[in-house]
């Protein structure tokens, strides 16, 4: 009889990604979290840019940032966005908006991926798993 040869160690099973939800909009934050977690990511939830910094200093599971652009604060989406490329380059990140703006910082559109609102969950779920990916 032949030994049968395996391996103990079962493979590592994929990382479930992390994704930081932005949004002032208490409904549509809630709504969208809520597909994000049901499509199989993590979600953690900000109201505004601010504690989207704070969560961003004290956690380092985060791979995406996916925050709207108009929001009460010391910074909007766009400011968030360079504060991120300045402090953690690494960290992918997606804007949404229902207004179309140039980013002030520069003065033309955002060199940062942007989902236009209204969008569909699907659509949302299909740009996102392309950035992780990427």
């Amino acid at each position: 009889m032949n030994a049968v040869e395996f391996d103990p160690i079962p493979p590592a099973a994929a990382a479930v990604p992390t994704i930081l939800v932005v949004e002032d909009d208490i409904l549509i934050r809630l709504v969208t979290s809520d597909y994000l977690r049901d499509s199989g990511f993590v979600v953690i939830e900000a109201s505004n840019a601010d504690e989207a910094v704070r969560l961003l200093k004290t956690s380092e599971a985060i791979d995406l940032v996916f925050s709207d652009i108009n929001m009460p604060g010391e910074m909007d989406g766009f400011g968030l966005a360079h504060w991120i490329a300045q402090n953690q380059p690494h960290l992918k990140v997606m804007l949404t908006s229902g207004v179309a703006r140039p980013d002030p910082t520069t003065g033309s559109a955002s060199q940062v991926p942007l989902l236009a609102k209204p969008y569909r969950q699907e659509e949302l779920i299909r740009r996102l798993r392309a950035m992780l990916a990427g």
